[in-house]
């Protein structure tokens, strides 16, 4: 329950406590994972099962790697003792990472410089002042915005500074790029994608871009696990999903509406994604293209007031200031899915043989 501190832009211990909560599970899920046959399991937990218990110094190291305690990235136990123990991609010479480190550093200083630039124009306490409420929506709508925007920065910064620990410890070298000549990649230090997070075309793709490591954690050991055999996940199994991601941030109302909205909003965006691609009238495409940005930045922005301002009375306060927008928008879109359903292709008539 450490929300206010981080509210008022202080740093504690609970940072590094829920990226080793996540360590801890996976660790022993994976173990769990190894005691299993391989017929049945998934291909991530195939890639990332246990056959052997990790020792004692092996698991510690695991936990408290230096690199990515304080922020994360969250990366699995097979690959740090891969790592370690020179196996895998990095069994033979790895490229330097010194390029890569340098560039993340200064990605690091760039979001640092634009957080302290804008931060003291869009403070949080805004929202409880009586001015907010003198403006009128579309003023209110663009604070709500700018709100969201100017948070970001600080969290690029910090994954920016742990992106770049990883890489040059080695630990975030995932292989050679296809290309020619191939380039190294280091996509396990990665944990935001800034330019795919801010231009982002759709609800859906946001998990892909924030804090990604995280993401895929929640993919791998929460999302995929709620779908039962021979069944399609859906809005139950990605509800499931943000609520343990919620209580996973801190027992605050504002984190338990931000994550609830956000399962709303990303069903939302499904359903307009869906009608861009049943339409084949160009114009009509780029229309719906646009909208679906709009209502992702929108719907995004407004959500996240309640990950910040974390209280119950400031989040329901701020988001009725604008109407609930945010909130009736993406309900409208999941409803209207019912009723404008888009045709399904034609398939091909499979040809008899002669």
């Amino acid at each position: 329950m450490s929300g206010d501190a981080w509210k008022e832009g202080g740093i504690d211990a609970t940072g590094a406590l829920m990226v080793l909560t996540l360590k801890v599970i996976s660790c022993a899920i994976n173990y769990s994972d190894g005691l299993l046959k391989e017929e049945g399991l998934r291909d991530a937990q195939k890639k990332y099962r246990l056959a052997k218990l990790p020792s004692l110094v092996e698991y510690f190291g695991y936990c408290l790697c230096c690199g990515s305690h304080f922020a994360g990235p969250v990366y699995e136990m097979k690959d740090y003792l891969d790592w370690t123990e020179r196996k895998g991609i990095w069994a033979g010479s790895t490229p330097s990472p010194l390029l890569p480190t340098l560039r993340a550093l200064v990605q690091a200083g760039i979001c640092m410089s634009l957080y302290l630039y804008l931060s003291p124009r869009f403070p949080l306490s805004r929202f409880s002042e009586p001015l907010y409420y003198e403006w009128g929506f579309w003023h209110r709508l663009f604070f709500q915005y700018m709100s969201g925007f100017t948070a970001r920065w600080k969290y690029y910064f910090i994954w920016s500074v742990s992106e770049a620990s990883v890489i040059i410890s080695g630990l975030g070298f995932t292989g050679w790029s296809d290309s020619s000549p191939p380039k190294a990649k280091w996509e396990r230090a990665i944990n935001v994608d800034i330019l795919g997070v801010e231009l982002a075309g759709s609800a859906v793709q946001l998990p892909l871009k924030w804090n990604i490591q995280v993401s895929t954690w929640l993919r791998y050991y929460v999302y995929e696990r709620l779908i039962q055999k021979g069944k399609k996940p859906g809005f139950l199994q990605l509800l499931g999903t943000q609520t343990v991601s919620a209580i996973w941030h801190g027992l605050y109302p504002g984190y338990m509406i931000f994550f609830v909205q956000s399962a709303l909003m990303i069903n939302g965006s499904r359903v307009i994604y869906r009608w861009q691609q049943a339409v084949s009238n160009s114009v009509l495409h780029t229309i719906l293209t646009l909208l679906n940005f709009a209502y992702t930045m929108m719907v995004l922005n407004y959500s996240c007031i309640g990950f910040q301002v974390l209280s119950f009375q400031e989040t329901l306060a701020s988001y009725k200031s604008v109407y609930y927008v945010g909130t009736i928008v993406p309900i409208l879109c999941v409803l209207l899915g019912y009723v404008i359903k888009p045709a399904r292709p034609v398939k091909p008539k499979a040809r008899k043989a002669e």
